[in-house]
């Protein structure tokens, strides 16, 4: 099972830069996208919808934000919102949900400096999001939640990281909810389950490859996927936003029966 998750700064930008011919020999059974900033209605149907995906969407009338996910077999139900009041219109979140796994396209807030009540907010939505991951873990079924956190969890994960130490995205609240969700919950960082290298990026807010390169797209899952994990990869030869595609492999396969209606 083949999972990409990718945080497009504009999915009609990232389509021009060639994102979807790229996404077309990468044979992937689940699509995470974040930062859509359109509204699927709008959208034409090649190429954001790919005849081998059922594309699910969740935006809002601003075009801010967004996230999609599409799925190569049938979910069973598909959830769009966390129940966080002060979130969900912002379109932040989506859920496809199989018999046995769950998937979640996820996006969330970024703070700024000079803004305290941006930073606040963010935390606001850290907390709300480790008490959700803390009650569906008792639930009898996978999850993967990928999406882009901006935060980078450890040293390694900047690079210029003594110059950031502190810097929003990696102050030590931040980090420090990355090891709530590792550490006390248990959930598994996909990607350095398979990739233990230094120098692995997934954003430069520059937008300038090769220097100031962040981690803070992740793939976290549930504990009985951590010995699932086989492969992890950053696109870096390609750019089609700031960001670069996250794909993980895992020995799992989905199993979408009985289908239920959307909620």
């Amino acid at each position: 099972m083949r999972v990409i998750s990718f945080c497009a700064d504009g999915i009609e930008r990232a389509a021009d830069l060639g994102f979807y011919s790229w996404l077309d020999d990468q044979d992937a059974d689940i699509v995470c996208l974040q930062g859509i900033e359109a509204q699927e209605h709008l959208l034409p149907n090649e190429p954001y919808f790919p005849i081998a995906y059922n594309p699910y969407f969740f935006d809002n009338q601003e075009a801010t934000n967004g996230v999609a996910i599409y799925c190569r077999e049938l979910p069973k139900a598909i959830m769009t919102g966390l129940g966080f009041t002060d979130f969900d219109h912002e379109a932040r979140y989506i859920q496809a949900d199989f018999e046995h796994i769950s998937f979640g396209s996820l996006l969330a807030p970024l703070a700024s400096s000079d803004d305290q009540l941006s930073i606040d907010r963010k935390h606001q939505f850290f907390y709300q999001l480790h008490e959700h991951l803390s009650k569906i873990k008792h639930k009898r079924r996978e999850f993967i939640i990928s999406g882009c956190f901006y935060i980078a969890h450890q040293p390694r994960d900047v690079q210029l990281a003594e110059q950031h130490h502190q810097q929003l995205g990696f102050t030590d609240k931040e980090r420090g909810w990355l090891d709530k969700m590792l550490i006390d919950l248990g959930y598994v960082d996909a990607f350095r389950a398979a990739i233990s290298d230094d120098d692995e990026f997934t954003w430069w807010p520059d937008g300038q490859r090769g220097e100031n390169g962040w981690r803070v797209d992740f793939q976290i899952a549930s504990e009985g996927l951590r010995k699932k994990v086989e492969y992890g990869s950053i696109l870096t030869t390609k750019q089609f936003s700031n960001h670069a595609p996250l794909i993980v492999d895992y020995d799992y396969e989905i199993n979408a029966e009985d289908k239920l209606p959307i909620y």
